[in-house]
């Protein structure tokens, strides 16, 4: 089947509150539809024509994450992700991507909790060279032993560079496994050391036969395309591919917690680092969209540029710390959590930082955000998830990702409508709800010394995604 459904991209709808200008022009630029189609294997299709430039995004994304592992394979779809450019039965290793440069692309892979994903970005003339390629590795993948052992080592060396090497990193890293106990966001994207170090060919093979099939994928095309053409072309690469067995879901719902939980982790760095962490729904879980959108308002209340509360209140008014953070996002399988992360400055410990950081939080729960305010962090908000998806890999990014963890790519349509619709009672309420403390773990750094010698001044928070990507 196949149906074609009007879309306004986060762009356009960001006129309602930002007016017009530079970037209502580019806005109505990119108006369009996007085209769904079901193949008879079960292989979702999307494709939004965007013909502002002569380029093509094209994506096959996997459903299939760190969050389907278990314990003794953890980080194998990352494993299995290198692989696929390691040689087919009509590409040698490396060829795939030889052919991507030859014709003037460039392409890379990334995986997540929640899924895997394939991209190449390319003229508008060679889309569908690469799509025909994406179908030949989807089903004639070769995992040869020689291939396999050097870049297991790849993996291994990519841990310790950017985990085990990285104090802010291995801190999340336990953090996360403090935070959930028997949920599979407690593992590492990557996967622990042991793991990867005890992987065989076997494994790979099994994990590449149960989840790398087109009942299991969605193809994404964004750019200078004609979308029922698109349409064709995966019906004739794709389409002769078995539907596959999908791989069963066991529930895997955390264990409640009943209190708050600490870790801190010894490690040589140059900086201390506080990170906070409540327990909190997301679209997939939660009985009222509201709540996730509203709590996506108060992080964006707490930190969002130069006039939020952290930083007016705690980096330059007492001047607690270096650095502050708040994230949240609604859009992933499984319940997540709410993130705070702070660097102290050198005059100030972390018991100290961490309870400005609380008061804060405490003051969304009694005091009601002031239009003005609330204004103004809706519209930053709305821009924020704007100006990430200007490109045509980042309207593909959206519509995959959407898709393939079980929300569906309509949610993009509707998030500046969400987000406007959220009330100061709103912020009060889930903030009150699910920023609580038998919902939090704290996970502090305590820095030791770097090579014998005492650690240096503050600097900035360290980044904490939850992807690894790269072949």
């Amino acid at each position: 089947m196949c149906s074609r459904t009007p879309v306004l991209l986060f762009v356009t709808a960001l006129l309602g509150l930002m007016g017009s200008g530079p970037l209502a022009a580019s806005a109505s630029a990119v108006e369009s539809e996007v085209v769904e189609a079901t193949l008879d294997n079960g292989l979702t299709v999307l494709v939004l024509e965007d013909r502002r430039a002569p380029v093509v995004a094209n994506m096959v994304w996997y459903r299939v994450g760190s969050a389907d592992e278990y314990s003794g394979v953890t980080g194998i779809s990352h494993m299995l992700e290198h692989m696929m450019f390691r040689g087919s039965e009509q590409y040698e290793p490396g060829e795939f991507a030889r052919i991507v440069s030859r014709l003037g692309g460039r392409q890379n892979a990334f995986t997540g909790r929640d899924y895997t994903g394939y991209f190449q970005i390319i003229g508008r003339d060679h889309w569908e060279t690469v799509m025909a390629m994406e179908a030949e590795r989807m089903q004639h993948l070769k995992l040869q032993e020689d291939e396999f052992q050097p870049e297991r080592n790849v993996v291994v060396e990519e841990r310790r560079l950017r985990v085990e090497d990285q104090p802010n990193s291995l801190l999340r890293e336990q953090f996360m496994a403090t935070a959930f106990l028997n949920h599979p966001y407690g593992q590492p994207v990557v996967g622990w050391m042991t793991d990867i170090q005890a992987y065989t060919l076997a494994d790979l093979q099994h994990w590449y036969e149960r989840y790398y099939s087109p009942g299991n994928a969605v193809v994404v095309v964004v750019g200078d395309v004609d979308a029922e053409r698109v349409i064709q072309a995966a019906r004739e690469h794709f389409g002769a591919i078995p539907a596959g067995d999908l791989p069963e879901t066991k529930p895997r719902s955390e264990t409640p917690q009943k209190g708050e939980r600490r870790i801190t982790v010894a490690a040589p760095a140059e900086l201390p680092y506080l990170l906070m962490g409540w327990k909190t729904p997301v679209l997939n879980t939660v009985d009222d969209p509201v709540d996730v959108y509203a709590l996506m308002v108060a992080a964006g209340i707490l930190d969002s540029g130069e006039a939020s509360r952290f930083a007016r209140e705690i980096v330059r008014g007492e001047e607690l710390a270096g650095a502050t953070s708040a994230r949240y996002s609604p859009f992933s399988r499984l319940d997540d959590l709410f993130l705070i992360a702070a660097v102290p400055t050198a005059a100030t410990d972390v018991e100290t930082l961490e309870a400005a950081l609380l008061e804060q939080v405490q003051r969304l729960k009694d005091e009601p955000v002031s239009d003005s305010e609330l204004e103004r962090v809706q519209a930053r908000v709305i821009a924020s998830e704007v100006y990430q998806r200007d490109s045509v890999r980042s309207q593909a990014f959206q519509l995959g990702m959407l898709q393939t963890i079980g929300v569906g790519w309509q949610e993009g349509d509707r998030f500046v409508e969400r987000v406007r619709a959220v009330t100061a009672e709103d912020v009060r309420r889930v903030v009150r709800e699910y920023l609580v403390p038998e919902r939090r773990t704290v996970g502090i750094l305590d820095p030791q010394p770097l090579d014998g010698e005492d650690p240096p001044d503050p600097g900035a928070v360290a980044p904490y995604g939850d992807t690894a990507g790269g072949m």
